[in-house]
């Protein structure tokens, strides 16, 4: 194909060659071109007619959307559906975690029913339609609100153990020479040096010279003198009013000033001071009043025991 240009103003022409390959290409831009230009003016004409509330285009913005607008809605569904069922779950698990804080509650001398953070409530997230994404706001609201309330009370809990576990270690229920027999008992009884009726304000565990007299309870040492009578000695002050004596040791293995443990090595028997033999001297006192060590040490033995029954929610 022969093409002749010419030109008026500068008279000239000039001719372009067509081959059949090259009129085709042209033929496939230029349609191209059309069809670029018509759905441009359609998008154009479409985003105008819905912009301006043209007649007639409200109905077709609708088709067109529809479908988006469906499968959205259908994944909000879904997404919803899949928190709501994850919210029953920690539900439940926080009726079980509610169980559980009642009954160490009642282990910590608390009132059980007072743990209930929300009586009357709880259960899995079940409804008969569709839950709504306020709804489902409202349920995790209130679950952070009942969580919270529960990690209050169980600190509180903590905190009651963890002082009934100190009071414990402040009792003086250890034996202080381990495995030691009695000799003379607290009361009164015939003073084996004046051989008259004394009162004997402690129990004596006899021992050979050396052996580890342990501390019946933790606690500071406020005492370590030697005394006439008591010889080397010891006082642990455990709190509340509450001390213990070690008297007669042969050689004392802590200072004044000292904190000690339950079951801490403080000195070894002996026979100083007013002593007969080798033994170790044990007193309580209260308020300044001396009481029979044999109940305390009757009472560690009791918790000892509870402890070893298989199935004690207290055992070790």
């Amino acid at each position: 194909m022969h093409i002749i240009i010419t030109d008026a103003w500068l008279a000239k022409s000039q001719a372009l060659h067509l081959s059949g390959l090259k009129l085709a290409l042209s033929g496939i831009l230029l349609s191209v071109v059309v069809m670029l230009g018509s759905v441009a003016a359609y998008h154009w004409v479409f985003l105008q007619g819905v912009r301006q509330g043209w007649p007639g285009f409200e109905s077709v913005a609708r088709l067109v959307t529809q479908g988006d607008v469906d499968s959205k809605e259908l994944y909000m569904r879904e997404n919803l559906d899949a928190m709501a069922r994850k919210l029953g779950e920690m539900q439940a698990r926080m009726l079980q975690i509610e169980s559980l804080g009642e009954r160490v509650a009642g282990l910590a001398g608390l009132k059980p029913e007072e743990f209930k953070v929300q009586p009357g409530s709880g259960g899995a997230l079940v409804s008969g339609r569709d839950i709504t994404l306020p709804e489902l706001m409202s349920a995790m609201n209130q679950l952070d609100r009942v969580s919270g309330a529960g990690v209050d009370w169980l600190t509180v809990i903590e905190s009651r153990l963890f002082d009934q576990k100190i009071q414990r270690t402040l009792v003086p229920t250890e034996e202080p020479v381990a495995g030691g027999r009695i000799g003379s008992p607290f009361g009164f009884r015939i003073d084996p040096i004046t051989g008259r009726s004394a009162l004997h304000t402690g129990l004596d565990f006899p021992a050979d010279t050396g052996t580890p007299i342990l501390a019946a309870a933790g606690g500071v040492v406020v005492v370590q003198d030697v005394h006439p009578a008591y010889g080397n000695m010891v006082e642990v002050d455990h709190g509340n009013d509450l001390i213990t004596r070690y008297a007669h040791a042969s050689r004392v293995l802590v200072k004044k000033g000292d904190i000690v443990k339950r079951g801490q090595v403080i000195a070894e028997v002996g026979s100083t001071g007013r002593s007969t033999g080798p033994h170790l001297h044990f007193e309580v006192w209260v308020s300044g009043v001396p009481q029979d060590p044999s109940r305390f040490l009757a009472a560690g033995e009791t918790l000892a025991a509870a402890q070893l029954v298989p199935g004690n929610p207290r055992r070790p």
